[in-house]
């Protein structure tokens, strides 16, 4: 009897295990549809490459914390089969989300009126503002797509500063510096290339030039310090350490001390700041600035160079 009552306590406890296993699948299942139901589709669809729309939905996804999103990028779409198509695949899925930049009319309204059809969220990003800035222009726009990439001088003005950034960086061709638009100063790893191949493809010509301590300055600079618009990039110490560490880190190079000491960074931070001020020239720190804040930033103070010119 006692044998008997043992093997039952045992069969609940296998019963009461496999129950809790069971439930545990179960919750699991429903934790991943509702993780699978809480995952935005956005579809990106563009007439073009599709860039301007990448970079308004970065600033949209800025604004909200804990979006779960899957991208789904349709560049070049200028016919209606196309869209056609896109849709469809889009309404198979749960949480589809439209995005779209089409200059077509037509094609613009067709999308708008097939993803109305399928109850699928879609937003337009240009026909409003194209509408709009053509009642106050008085004038009718083109609607050509890709039109912001015409082989135009606008766009060859931009390749001929790039080329100018990239044969200007770290210090070199400096002879050639007074025809810089902008001219970076800082010590190393300010994140001056970055903000200067930035600055390039908004079309500024920018050279950008290390600065170990003043002596280091390139002398038509001391000379003629209102030469160009010159701004210097400066950073805290212990962010710099950080940076200076993980690229010592990454060429796996242990030799140079003296690059990563904290003390040491401080003295050549002061040193730079002290050099900017002795010069007038303005300053930026970088610290917590994204390389197209600290380009924005760049930029504001090139206008008012140019209209103190």
């Amino acid at each position: 009897m006692f044998n008997n009552v043992k093997k039952r306590h045992v069969l609940q406890h296998k019963l009461s295990d496999f129950k809790n296993i069971y439930y545990d699948l179960i919750k699991n299942k429903v934790i991943n549809i509702l993780y699978m139901n809480n995952t935005y589709q956005i579809y990106l669809i563009s007439d073009s490459t599709g860039e301007t729309l990448d970079r308004i939905f970065i600033a949209i996804k800025a604004q909200f914390k804990n979006i779960n999103y899957k991208i789904h990028t349709y560049s070049f779409t200028r016919t209606e089969n196309q869209v056609l198509k896109i849709l469809s695949e889009a309404k198979k899925q749960t949480n589809s989300i439209i995005l779209y930049s089409i200059v077509d009319n037509k094609l613009a309204k067709y999308l708008a009126n097939i993803s109305s059809e399928k109850k699928i969220p879609c937003f337009g990003v240009l026909g409003d503002l194209i509408l709009s800035f053509s009642k106050l222009l008085n004038q009718k726009a083109s609607h050509l797509p890709s039109g912001q990439y015409a082989l135009n001088d606008e766009y060859y003005k931009r390749i001929e500063a790039i080329q100018f950034t990239m044969n200007h960086d770290d210090g070199n061709l400096v002879k050639e510096i007074k025809k810089s638009d902008i001219i970076l100063l800082g010590v190393s790893r300010t994140s001056k290339t970055p903000t200067a191949i930035y600055l390039a493809n908004k079309g500024f010509k920018t050279s950008n030039i290390p600065l170990v301590n003043e002596n280091s300055l390139p002398q038509i600079l001391k000379e003629k310090p209102k030469i160009s618009c010159i701004v210097g990039l400066s950073t805290e110490p212990e962010r710099l350490a950080d940076i200076r560490k993980n690229r010592m880190n990454t060429l796996k190079e242990n030799e140079n001390k003296s690059y990563t000491d904290l003390e040491n960074i401080r003295k050549e931070l002061d040193n730079a700041r002290s050099t900017f001020k002795k010069y007038g020239w303005p300053s930026i720190d970088v610290t917590r600035k994204s390389v197209e804040e600290t380009a924005a930033s760049v930029i504001k103070i090139y206008e008012i160079y140019k209209q103190n010119g």
